[in-house]
């Protein structure tokens, strides 16, 4: 059975996970990304962690707002500060710090509770075709003009959104596994595995590979909506940077911001 988070709770379910220096608990608040980004141009340091109960104001890609009841889901922020390049490791791409997290979500999702979880490009989680939770990936400079990135992760655990009015069919952990999950053990496991997917991508170690052979849209029929333009076509895969690429009547196109969307079968184009 899930509990209550606190702020005791959290930093002694974080205080052992490698990467972590700081943890804040926050019942309620406006959005943990706009907080921590707020902090981190204050200098907070890498590996701070923010978690709220209730989002007022949470965001999701192209401004779409997130909604969750108070006290049902895991919404937390998290603070990179990126690496001087080097040869062997060169600076790791935005993209790719919603890549080692999403796919540290899905680990933990197999992991405790024995369910898959898909990847739609480019940062949605989704369960059985209904979307499951969202990262959103932002980047900025503190005051010193050092760059520095928070990772917001929005996750649905212990309600229903089935029957809520969002853009996309939504669903949650405890309906996928028919029982309430502890949110503070999901919580460690999901940060136990962007630490270590951390340390690899500061190593060199592209997640890219993997993190295409998670994404539900490869090989798909998809409708990718642009400023100005819409297209069709199937999904091909990602190149190295992770943008998605999408063959058209006209050629391979490179997508490297957009909304994608499956495209129904015998749908007009």
């Amino acid at each position: 059975m899930d509990g209550e988070l606190s702020q005791e709770i959290l930093t002694k379910r974080l205080a052992d996970v490698p990467f972590v220096s700081r943890v804040l608990y926050l019942r309620s608040t406006t959005s943990t990304n706009d907080v921590l980004k707020r902090l981190a141009a204050d200098g907070a340091p890498e590996g701070t962690l923010i978690l709220a109960d209730e989002q007022t104001a949470g965001r999701g890609r192209l401004n779409r707002r997130w909604v969750a009841p108070a006290g049902t889901s895991l919404l937390f922020s998290v603070l990179f500060r990126p690496p001087e390049p080097t040869p062997n490791a060169p600076h790791p791409s935005p993209l790719q710090y919603t890549m080692i997290c999403s796919l540290a979500v899905r680990d933990a999702a197999a992991r405790l509770l024995g369910i898959p979880i898909g990847l739609k490009w480019p940062n949605d989680l989704v369960h059985g075709g209904r979307k499951l939770g969202g990262i959103l990936t932002e980047i900025s400079t503190d005051a010193e003009g050092a760059p520095f990135v928070v990772v917001g992760i929005g996750l649905n655990v212990n309600w229903d959104p089935s029957a809520a009015e969002f853009d996309y069919p939504a669903t949650s952990l405890a309906n996928a596994v028919g029982h309430p999950v502890e949110r503070g053990a999901f919580l460690r496991a999901v940060v136990e595995g962007i630490a270590r997917r951390y340390a690899e991508l500061r190593a060199g170690v592209s997640p890219v590979r993997e993190w295409e052979a998670a994404l539900d849209t490869i090989g798909q029929d998809v409708v990718v909506e642009l400023p100005g333009e819409r297209i069709t076509g199937v999904a091909l895969g990602v190149d190295a940077d992770g943008a998605l690429l999408v063959r058209t009547g006209e050629g391979t196109r490179r997508i490297v911001a957009g909304d994608v969307r499956l495209r129904s079968p015998g749908a007009a184009p």
